[in-house]
């Protein structure tokens, strides 16, 4: 096996490729069917989720066929849901009641959101009364909450229990809920009172209480951002967190596998974002040209608009490129800087945005700080542009340069600092207002202060 780029295992067995052949020839016969069932089930769940993802749809549906039950339960639970849906159109009914069955509550509920409505419902109908309940728990919460992610099936303890009688407890109902290794302490009405690891549970004198040994809980409200729900789990280098509802109540526990999930998830949208583009619902390989060129095409067109922005600039100040042509030859040198500085301090807020290293109310902080880049790194670029465009040009379009260069850096500085902090406030997502639209406004903005420095320097 082998690493891509985006960290997934790509698979170079021999038997991978015998496996990929074989679905490339569309296998009919018993014989064959049954050549590609031995090959398949040889392989690790990595590669056969790689050759899932990257096959044709209906490639990938006769390969996912052959697969033993348990397998392709796991196969399909590492999948992402947009995709999980597209596969279940190519599978066999009584094959999908089986897999929709044995999934977690959280997980399906990511599936029902990615299928049409009907059949959604079809396959709710389908499943037993309880877990109809769960599933039905988390899709009453908002799409980007941290209830649509969390299990419902939570292992609970009792505070005036003895460990004695909670570790019993826990043996006879481990199985049930997605983790045991933090449990969640209520009362009778399941107001959440504390946490306790099983470490220290089995660690524990069994005459002890358990609430003596419960400790604080990190927990989070069922209509939290999911985000930020993620990133202050992972801050706090937790296993598993509970949710609990507006009064309090535990509904639900977070676990390290979909927290990973929904960080990557976000990792990968605010990547494609801040390239102009939208991430795309499935694998690479196996997203249609159409589906890529829809992920980009908007974003390109509304680029394009805003970059009339910059024409028109250029345009206003046609008649001073007529009297110094020379001013023509620094505007890739110019618009390129302000670009690039721009995009270094917003993808810098960003991210510190993201980890909770900056808040909104830091925004006169950030503009200061930036400020003071903006100054130093433009004093940098400003004397070295004087330096060789005076010696090349004459001084006087040297002061040109390394006062236009001193100024783009500062303004595109700022604004980069400024604009995710801004975004934050409406409500939008950061990456979107991030080195696209910086760019363009930095393009813009740039050649009129260039344009401005260069009629009071040359006097045109």
């Amino acid at each position: 096996m082998g690493i891509g780029d985006n960290g997934r295992v790509t698979p170079t067995s021999a038997t991978a490729e015998a496996v990929q052949a074989l679905l490339r020839n569309a296998p009919q016969s018993e014989a064959q069917l049954e050549q590609l069932a031995r090959d398949a089930q040889t392989l690790p769940i990595v590669e056969l989720v790689y050759l899932v993802e990257t096959r044709p749809d209906t490639e990938a549906a006769i390969l996912f066929r052959v697969l033993h039950k348990d397998t392709a339960l796991a196969v399909f639970e590492s999948l992402p849901a947009p995709h999980q849906a597209e596969l279940i159109s190519g599978l066999r009914t009584r094959q999908v009641a089986d897999i929709i069955g044995e999934l977690d509550p959280d997980d399906r509920a990511s599936l029902f959101d990615e299928l049409p409505a009907s059949v959604a419902e079809r396959l709710m109908h389908g499943l037993d009364a309880g877990e109809r309940a769960m599933t039905t728990t988390v899709l009453g919460y908002p799409r980007d909450s941290i209830g649509r992610y969390m299990s419902p099936e939570v292992l609970t303890l009792r505070p005036t229990w003895t460990v004695g009688k909670a570790l019993a407890h826990v043996r006879t109902h481990a199985e049930e809920p997605e983790t045991i290794y933090l449990l969640p302490v209520v009362d009778e009405t399941r107001v959440l009172i504390g946490v306790l690891g099983l470490r220290r549970l089995l660690s524990a004198d069994e005459s002890l209480l358990v609430g003596d040994l419960a400790h604080e809980a990190i927990h989070a409200h069922a209509t939290d951002d999911r985000e930020n729900v993620t990133r202050r789990f992972f801050n706090a280098k937790l296993l598993a967190m509970p949710i609990v509802d507006s009064e309090g109540r535990l509904v639900g526990v977070l676990t390290v596998d979909d927290a990973v999930d929904i960080l990557e998830q976000e990792t990968t949208e605010d990547t494609a974002r801040t390239a102009g583009s939208e991430p795309l619902p499935r694998a690479y390989l196996s997203t249609s040209i159409l589906g890529i060129v829809r992920s980009r095409v908007v974003w390109l067109l509304v680029l394009a608009i805003s970059a009339i922005l910059t024409v028109q600039v250029l345009e206003i100040f046609e008649d001073r490129l007529d009297q110094v042509v020379v001013l023509a030859l620094f505007i890739p040198l110019l618009t390129g800087t302000g670009g690039n500085t721009g995009n270094q301090a917003a993808t810098t807020v960003t991210r510190a945005l993201a980890v909770g290293e900056v808040r909104v109310r830091d925004l006169p902080r950030v503009v200061w700080r930036e400020l003071r880049v903006g100054l130093t790194l433009g004093s940098v670029m400003g004397s070295l542009g004087f330096l060789v465009a005076g010696l090349v040009y004459g001084w006087a379009i040297g002061a040109v340069m390394g006062l236009t260069l001193l100024s783009i850096c500062m303004m595109a500085a700022i604004v980069g600092g400024l604009m995710p902090l801004v975004a934050k406030k409406i409500g939008a997502d950061p990456a979107v207002f991030s080195n696209p639209f910086i760019s363009t406004f930095c393009d813009a903005t740039g050649l009129i202060i260039y344009f401005t420095i260069a009629t009071a320097v040359l006097g045109l």
